[in-house]
């Protein structure tokens, strides 16, 4: 498997050719030759074919000739190359003879590792455009080794920078969401509701519970749009696929809130600032009217702010899957001794009201900023392990542990000491909370990994896991919660643009970098008076004058 096939021998021999072509043609007047573009007005420039004094004997020459359509089709290059991929369709044969996978003559054949534009991006002349993610890195190490390609695991990023929402149809469902408890919010929530209604004919979802508010109930405008709303109950109705479009008003939560409510594709979001804090709401509320407009003709720029997938795998359930397995093995062995199939508990289990069904999944939600592990209100630490990709990593001892998204980087995890990550950085943070130990710093890990997180066997209690601050519920002994990136995003709508924003609220909502400028040593009066050897003689002669005194 180690040694060099004819294909490797032959890659090669066509290498040194071409260098020894190369050093030719510096010493020559190259031959330059044209093929026309298909339509015979454009012109692309070829590599020039030597004369065949300049040829080597054991490959052959280009044909003499004075037409360029000869030149064009009979240069030795072009034989070699015929001559490789035979020896390719040959050494492929003799591998399916033995049984052996011929993948990797198959990934060879669609990489040309000496082209052109093989020849560009090694020498750092391939055009580079501005993107919030690093250049794909060359993928070709030295004359022979390059990274596998494996077709099943693909991931394809977007540059961030040219993320632009667009409707392939006209959106006509719009969900408002509104900050709860908020007397502030009724009248822009009834003005933005009315315009949506009246001016864009567009159909309002609405909670239900919303309706229920006092304010709103005395309202006489909202009262006459009132019947043309459609309502919804949360853990209720499914809005999958009914939704078109997302408008928050209030605080971060709203955009949390829509997060929990599509726990699959969520609709575009847009979030105006009516809240406390505001670091992910951009837009303001003065011209609403204007920049819903803008957002609803596709003038928009959008970041995709990606989403921890959370499951707990609970030991009694495992417990019962493998007792009820065993169940239907006995049975279906005692099947031939005519022993009844009923007396095993048949082939699936029973719910609560004697319905035979599936059982039901393990808890399994999205959240958008952060899933929190803790010792909840046990008087003692935390003793978490935590396993990365099934790989062991490192025990946690302390009060908790926290595993967000970049989103959440500027959330609970900045004040645990987590540094702050762009949203469309792929990654995932783990940020320990108070640990009992002073080497104990956070990590970013790729956004690709799994984690697993389990109370320790010999922990002295269990712990409590929360989802976005919502779902608390407690993981004991033999516990595990899998946490892995989502492939659905939240698709937040920017005011201006994704890095705009993101600096923006760094320095409106959390007051970054902020403090007083250093003066200038022009604004110093007691260094631009004088001299610092001047203020030394004055202070020897204010001495010398006391002592005289």
């Amino acid at each position: 498997m180690a040694c060099l096939s004819d294909i490797d021998l032959a890659t090669l021999h066509r290498s040194r050719l071409e260098e020894r072509f190369n050093y030719k043609l510096s010493f020559q007047q190259p031959h330059h030759i044209y093929e026309g573009g298909g339509g015979g007005g454009g012109y692309s420039p070829r590599r020039p074919c030597l004369p065949a004094s300049m040829m080597p004997n054991n490959v052959g020459g280009c044909i003499k000739s004075t037409n360029l359509e000869d030149l064009n089709g009979h240069c030795a290059m072009d034989d070699l190359t015929k001559k490789l991929n035979r020896l390719k369709f040959l050494n492929k044969q003799k591998l399916l003879q033995r049984g052996e996978s011929s993948s990797s003559l198959e990934e060879e054949e669609d990489y040309n590792y000496f082209s052109s534009t093989t020849r560009r991006r090694r020498s750092g002349t391939w055009p580079r455009t501005r993107s919030l993610n690093a250049p794909s890195p060359f993928q070709q190490f030295g004359p022979c080794g390059r990274i596998m390609k494996n077709p099943a695991m693909v991931m394809q990023i977007q540059d961030p920078a040219s993320q632009r929402l667009t409707w392939y149809k006209p959106p006509l469902t719009v969900l408002v969401i509104k900050k709860v408890r908020d007397s502030t919010v009724m009248a822009p929530f009834v003005q933005l509701v009315e315009w949506l209604v009246q001016e864009k004919h567009m159909v309002v979802w609405v909670e239900s519970a919303v309706l229920d508010d006092l304010s709103l109930q005395e309202d006489k405008r909202f009262q006459n749009i009132k019947e043309k709303l459609v309502t919804f109950k949360d853990g209720r109705d499914d809005l999958t696929d009914r939704i078109d479009f997302i408008v928050c008003l209030g605080g971060d939560g709203t955009l949390l809130y829509a997060s929990l409510l599509f726990q699959q594709s969520v609709p575009p979001v847009m979030a105006f600032h009516l809240g406390s804090l505001g670091f992910l709401t951009p837009f303001q509320f003065d011209n609403f009217q204007e920049q819903v407009t803008n957002v609803l003709e596709g003038h928009a720029a959008l970041t995709l702010r990606s989403r921890l997938r959370c499951v707990i795998y609970r030991k009694s359930e495992r417990r019962k899957d493998s007792d009820c397995q065993q169940n239907q093995m006995n049975c279906s062995i005692s099947g031939d001794s005519g022993v009844s199939m009923d007396s095993c508990g048949g082939s699936g289990t029973h719910n609560a009201s004697g319905k035979s069904g599936s059982r039901a999944p393990s808890t399994n939600i999205l959240v958008l900023n952060e899933v929190v592990i803790d010792r909840g209100p046990s008087p003692y630490l935390s003793n978490i392990d935590l396993f990365l990709d099934g790989k062991y990593i490192t025990s946690v001892q302390g009060d908790g542990l926290i595993v967000s998204t970049p989103t959440g980087s500027t959330a609970y995890a900045v004040a645990a000491g987590a540094s702050m990550i762009h949203p469309s950085v792929p990654a995932i943070m783990v940020t320990p909370i108070c640990p009992h130990s002073l080497s104990f710093r956070p990590i970013v890990v790729p956004a690709g990994v799994e984690l697993k997180i389990s109370v320790s066997p010999d922990s002295r209690n269990t712990s409590w896991v929360s989802f976005d601050g919502r779902n608390r519920q407690e993981l004991f002994h033999g516990d595990s919660l899998r946490v892995t990136t989502s492939i659905y995003p939240v698709p937040s709508i920017c005011a201006q643009d994704q890095i705009s924003d993101w600096f923006d609220s760094l320095a409106e909502c959390l007051h970054w970098n902020v403090r007083k400028k250093q003066k200038c040593l022009d604004e110093l009066s007691d260094l631009t008076a004088s001299g610092s050897e001047d203020t030394l003689d004055e202070l020897e002669r204010g001495s010398d004058s006391l002592l005289d005194s």
